[in-house]
């Protein structure tokens, strides 16, 4: 059966409606698995491989959690952040000035849309965002566009959920995060949950992501942390 999938303006719209699911330092997203970790892993991983960072962008920024875990260990950067919706972009910007000396930019763009220019930033993170991508193009399209976008040195983090391209392994994470998603919300949060991802996403699994990675100019990759169909991973731009 083939599932139509939401338009770019009807997620727009639900990102619009649910800013404050996105902006606790303390937890993450709580739909996601393992949130706080992965917040975690990805500060140290950027700071310990490109310590001398001066410029960082956040693509999909959402309340900006991830610019601020890294901000706690490189507070001088010069911030870029973008994001699809408008309402989200503002708070974000709202609760980085403050934590930088360095500049902040807004953008307010679909990541594949964005002209992010050749070599401009130290760090790029993604959270909860690529996974939106649709058609293999696509996803070689915008990888390429943040590798080129990388400075030598520098590196890209990315979170996301992911799929097994083993259906029967794929079967047990969507059972494990289905339990997890129980335990935080109860049957309808599940099932809330599992339908928004039929009707938005197309995931690709972490082998996917990392050799595509590699095909598009980054010399070393890294997976941080798998667990279930949530993962953190990255490369460097040697």
């Amino acid at each position: 059966m083939t599932v139509c999938k939401s338009t770019v303006d009807e997620i727009r719209q639900r990102f619009d409606a649910e800013t404050d699911c996105y902006t606790n330092l303390d937890t993450g997203q709580v739909a996601t698995v393992d949130a706080l970790i992965a917040m975690n892993l990805i500060a140290e991983a950027a700071t310990v491989t490109t310590p001398h960072a001066a410029t960082m962008l956040d693509v999909g920024c959402g309340g900006g959690n991830y610019t601020l875990k890294l901000l706690e260990r490189l507070p001088n950067l010069n911030v870029t952040l973008t994001d699809l919706s408008q309402v989200m972009l503002d708070h974000a910007v709202q609760r980085v000035h403050p934590k930088t000396t360095g500049s902040v930019e807004a953008i307010h763009s679909d990541i594949r849309e964005l002209d992010l220019g050749q070599n401009r930033f130290d760090i790029i993170v993604a959270s909860a965002v690529l996974h939106h991508l649709r058609t293999d193009e696509e996803w070689r399209s915008v990888f390429q566009k943040l590798h080129d976008a990388v400075k030598p040195g520098g590196s890209f983090w990315i979170f996301d959920i992911v799929e097994s391209p083993v259906f029967e392994i794929q079967a047990i994470h969507w059972r494990r995060y289905g339990e997890y998603l129980v335990g935080v919300g109860g049957t309808a949060y599940r099932e809330e949950l599992f339908n928004r991802i039929i009707e938005e996403d197309t995931p690709r699994s972490v082998p996917y992501q990392l050799n595509l990675l590699r095909e598009v100019g980054f010399n070393e990759v890294e997976l941080l942390h798998k667990n279930s169909c949530y993962a953190a991973f990255g490369a460097l731009k040697r």
